[in-house]
């Protein structure tokens, strides 16, 4: 029942992003396109780094930042048919097992970034971008895109008005898309300010990202962290949406 209800869930986000596949694969290649041309063949050629070139070095940071932003907005229209249209209504009085919601939901935004981030490593590629992929670097973006999916689901279900959604990505997605390791290392950042910086998950996606595709020893703890993060969101965006059923 539980597989089935997800599956219900997944495949009608999946048929709305099918009608829509081509315009969403041209409108995710704008920004990564930009990224690399600007800091990978602009000001990367004037900055060195220990392992590779700066192209090699941006491109896991890139994939941290597009997949947490891709993943939080797939999952933010949900606000919309909360507060405006109420047709999450039909969801709530439908026999659906509300974890099920929340996972297809989930698992629909995952999809969008996956495929935002496969996008990426063609152009990266076609850039000259050398990189080592591996299954566990697959994990670690699944895993990034569950975490952000989630806070995205946990601000739809919580936030009353529009404008304040927009707060979430100038508050919380913005500052951690300059901060947390993805265009530089935090290393580099006074020691209070990296404390914090290292609280956060995308930095710990950086790290994971960034040394399996330069063949570096694996940060487990990293990937400990992010695994207890998508844990316990998944726990605050089942309470959200069960809070609206009662």
């Amino acid at each position: 029942m539980l597989l089935q209800d997800i599956w219900t869930v997944f495949w009608r986000d999946w048929i709305v992003l099918q009608r829509r596949l081509k315009k969403f694969i041209f409108s995710r290649m704008v920004a990564p396109l930009l990224y690399m041309v600007a800091f990978g063949w602009g000001l990367g050629r004037s900055i060195q780094v220990t392992d590779g070139s700066y192209l090699d070095f941006l491109v896991p940071g890139i994939l941290a930042l597009n997949s947490m932003n891709i993943s939080f907005n797939s999952v933010t229209p949900v606000h919309s048919e909360r507060i405006y249209h109420k047709s999450l209504e039909e969801y709530i009085i439908a026999p659906v097992v509300p974890e099920a919601f929340v996972i297809g939901k989930v698992l629909a935004a995952v999809l969008r970034g996956l495929i935002s981030s496969a996008i990426i490593l063609v152009l990266a590629v076609l850039f000259g971008a050398q990189l080592h992929l591996t299954p566990l670097f697959l994990l670690v973006l699944v895993v990034n895109c569950i975490i952000f999916s989630e806070i995205g689901f946990f601000a739809a279900m919580t936030i009353s008005t529009y404008e304040e959604m927009g707060q979430v990505n100038t508050y919380v997605l913005l500052p951690m898309s300059f901060l947390c390791g993805t265009f530089f290392s935090v290393h580099t950042l006074p020691e209070v300010v990296r404390y914090f910086i290292q609280l956060l998950p995308l930095t710990h996606t950086s790290y994971l990202l960034r040394g399996i595709s330069l063949g570096q020893p694996i940060a487990l703890e990293s990937l400990v962290v992010l695994v207890l993060y998508a844990i316990i969101l998944f726990m605050a965006a089942r309470w959200a949406f069960l809070r609206l059923t009662k």
